[in-house]
């Protein structure tokens, strides 16, 4: 099957997915410009630019592209690279372009602040995902706005969907127990946020558990608590606002950070 349509099928799919392109080529190389290669966050490849070290290294070029979503041309003089035996003694320019999902927010709890959420990120651009255990709660008749429904517990959401950089967990749930039970499956992932709705009593309790339970400071100190920005929000539509400027903020912050001149 043609690279392409590969790339398009990965596209369809939501599967995060990084173009690496030899795009100029200089003395003796063993694939010269246009040949093109796929990798998936996980390493798998389809294609080829080369083999060898050379690929080695666009491999892990192109995973932290899909991380930092930012294009990069990755430039190889083939007589440096000692450890390959094969080397053609030429130089290799390539381009890779990461194509990542669109953000998502999942919201985790369908109630009244969990529905104004989900209607805002949705207005916002950002793709939802609803998610509550409760199922007579967790259907767009009740939260609509949401690309994906999951009636299914916190703690299985990793099983359920991709959670990587682009996602943000919003948990507006509606107690201790369900939170406790399922942040730790949270915290293994690569979410970018996960903020935890709830007064500082509430909270004081839901840390005592994760302790309890094992969980290191390092990954309870992920969690932001209190949710939102500081602007003393009263209704659950200014409450979804403050969630979801603080969500923004984070990722223009990281957009920054990240953005190459």
């Amino acid at each position: 099957m043609e690279i392409f349509t590969l790339l398009h099928h990965a596209l369809e799919a939501g599967r995060p997915v990084a173009l690496c392109t030899v795009v100029n080529t200089r003395g003796s190389v063993p694939r010269h410009a246009g040949s093109k290669m796929l990798v998936f966050r996980d390493g798998r490849t389809e294609g080829t630019v080369g083999g060898g070290e050379i690929e080695n290294l666009v491999i892990e070029e192109a995973r932290q592209a899909l991380k930092d979503g930012q294009t990069r041309f990755l430039n190889y003089d083939m007589i440096d690279i000692e450890t390959d035996p094969g080397v053609c003694g030429g130089t290799v320019t390539l381009f890779v372009e990461p194509y990542r999902r669109d953000p998502t927010v999942v919201v985790v709890g369908a109630g009244h602040v969990g529905q104004a959420v989900a209607h805002l990120a949705g207005w916002l651009g950002f793709r939802v995902v609803v998610s509550d255990d409760r199922e007579e709660l967790c259907k767009p008749e009740v939260a609509p706005g949401g690309d994906e429904y999951l009636p299914i517990p916190m703690q299985a959401l990793p099983d359920a969907m991709e959670i990587d950089s682009q996602t943000y967990l919003v948990l507006v749930t509606r107690g201790v127990d369900v939170d406790a039970a399922g942040l730790p499956a949270l915290l293994k992932t690569e979410a970018a946020y996960i903020g935890l709705i709830g007064s500082k009593r509430r909270w004081q309790h839901t840390r005592e558990k994760l302790a309890e339970g094992g969980l290191p400071e390092e990954a309870i100190g992920r969690i932001k608590t209190p949710i939102g920005l500081d602007i003393h929000a009263e209704t659950p539509e200014e409450i979804a606002v403050s969630i979801l400027g603080e969500i923004i903020a984070l990722r223009n912050e990281g957009k920054r950070h990240t953005r190459k001149i």
